[in-house]
């Protein structure tokens, strides 16, 4: 009986899809790497980001599998070059800091798109939100050496980013582009 829950117990093993070998690690050079965005404000433009965040990544493009980013933004960080405009995006109408002090994007799934194109699927949380993101990059790889670029476009409101008056898309956009650019050397 002993053989036969063995035998049972090594079929079911090896019939279980093997999980992949993590990707390795990089470390990012947050001098070199940004996280941006662009709005409007009543027709006009305006850009900015984020000064506190951090991005835990493993990949390799070899080993997708294997590979995933956590990404996480210190909300309060955000900045606009407006001083009114900054002091109100730590409000509960907006980025709710309070009760969502950050943003996480994880991954769930890297897919090759052909000439150094990626794109990452995983889960967006903003505000308490959570949603699926698709997030299409570039990716250099020379070397120790990456340079990632992405381009998102994020509704807001999904997210409850702009509460009250606010909710109105007539003076700021549901459209957010978040802009990331990325350089990181692979970690020894």
């Amino acid at each position: 009986m002993r053989r036969l829950l063995a035998a049972i117990a090594l079929l079911l093993l090896t019939a279980l899809p093997a999980s992949a070998a993590p990707a390795p690690a990089w470390t990012v050079d947050k001098a070199a790497s940004k996280i941006a965005f662009t709005s409007s404000f009543g027709g006009e433009a305006f850009n900015g980001g984020f000064r506190d965040w951090k991005a835990d990544i493993r990949f390799d493009p070899a080993n997708l599998a294997g590979s995933s980013v956590t990404a996480t933004i210190v909300m309060a960080s955000a900045f606009t070059g407006n001083a009114d405009r900054d002091a109100s995006l730590p409000d509960s109408k907006w980025f709710a800091v309070k009760a969502n002090p950050t943003a996480v994007f994880r991954s769930t799934s890297f897919k090759a798109l052909g000439g150094n194109r990626y794109q990452a699927s995983g889960t967006l949380t903003l505000r308490g939100v959570s949603k699926p993101l698709t997030l299409p990059f570039t990716l250099v790889i020379t070397g120790d050496q990456a340079k990632m670029n992405a381009r998102v476009s994020l509704n807001r409101l999904a997210f409850g980013v702009g509460q009250d008056e606010w909710k109105n898309t007539e003076v700021v956009p549901d459209a957010v582009v978040v802009t990331i650019a990325i350089s990181a050397r692979k970690a020894k």
